[in-house]
């Protein structure tokens, strides 16, 4: 029996150690070390176990686990940007939705009855397929590869960041679009990084030990790459947010999960609103039988966020739309 608490503790212990090297991420960039970035794809499993192990140790009356619920709360906040629950009773004026369409695949139809029957001020899509939808009351704002901005208010200002930038390799898009909302301007940023170009047979695993092995380094040769490019991509669309004369509403696909490098660094300085007032789970991301949450809403101080939703009770895209609800005063 003593053996076995010993194996627990050191596995507990080395638990630990991993959950401190996914914070990590806020410090150490991709370039320099980018297995902690990896490390944060992992965090749900860590953390479910180190709870778990802590729940054995309180039953085994062990000493130990008062330490190790001390150290969880080091990961408090992190496990909050997977699993929320906030309320806000601030009045709303201000409802957006944001989707990765996955080009219409799901159906067009399907997307514009859903976005229609919701009434959304403003709909940001990505990787939209370049197709003709017609959301009601809602203009698009201007033709853009990959994404897409529909909204009811006056665009005063637009910026693609990534213009001229596009090739095979590179497939992310970042814009922003300035708009008159209550007499105030918001910089409203739409937000693609470069996706990993997974298929579901190259995740999936057989119980093969040899084509398993082989499968997990060509995962790990995709992802490396992919965070040092998110990198470059952060650095240049972070130049525009921190010289915006505006509030700031920033949304999108980032292709990362809380805790990494791109969602401490995107959404360095912003809130993310899911923390705010989110509620339940965030995953938005279904076509794996993992938990994904790759969609966000980050906003300025100055904008309050009342509600945030994550629609799981449809299936119009490989990601659930996000809706998100904020007060803008004048």
């Amino acid at each position: 029996m003593k053996i076995v608490r010993l194996a627990l503790l050191i596995g507990h212990l080395g638990i630990l150690l991993l959950l401190f090297g996914v914070l990590l991420n806020a410090y150490v960039p991709p370039r320099i070390f980018p297995w902690f970035n990896i490390l944060s794809l992992a965090f749900p499993v860590l953390i479910s176990i180190y709870g778990l192990l802590t729940v054995l140790w309180i039953f085994m009356w062990k000493k130990r686990a008062f330490v190790f619920m001390l150290f969880g709360l080091f990961f408090f906040s992190a496990a909050q940007r997977w699993v929320n629950y906030s309320t806000s009773k601030e009045k709303e004026s201000l409802k957006i939705i944001t989707l990765n369409t996955k080009s219409g695949t799901f159906g067009r139809e399907e997307i514009e009855d859903y976005m229609n029957d919701k009434g959304a001020d403003i709909i940001l899509l990505q990787e939209d397929g370049n197709l003709p939808y017609q959301f009601t009351g809602l203009k698009k704002a201007k033709e853009r590869p990959l994404s897409s901005l529909y909204s009811k208010y006056e665009i005063v200002g637009y910026k693609e960041i990534f213009e001229g930038m596009y090739s095979e390799d590179f497939n992310a898009f970042a814009d922003y679009t300035d708009l008159k909302i209550n007499n105030k301007t918001v910089r409203l940023f739409n937000i693609y990084l470069q996706p990993f170009k997974f298929e579901k047979s190259m995740v999936k695993l057989n119980g093969n030990s040899a084509e398993d092995e082989n499968k997990i380094k060509n995962i790990i040769r995709k992802l490396i790459p992919t965070f040092k490019m998110h990198q470059d991509q952060i650095t240049m669309i972070r130049k525009y947010i921190d010289n915006s004369p505006y509030p700031v509403i920033m949304t999108g696909d980032f292709n990362a999960v809380p805790n990494s490098y791109e969602y401490y660094h995107l959404g360095r300085d912003l809130q993310d609103a899911f923390v705010k007032v989110g509620k339940g789970s965030a995953t938005s991301f279904h076509d794996y039988k993992y938990p994904l949450r790759l969609d966000y809403v980050f906003t300025s101080e100055s904008i309050v966020p009342v509600s945030y939703n994550v629609d799981h009770s449809v299936k119009i895209s490989d990601h659930y739309p996000v809706s998100a609800t904020f007060k803008i005063s004048n």
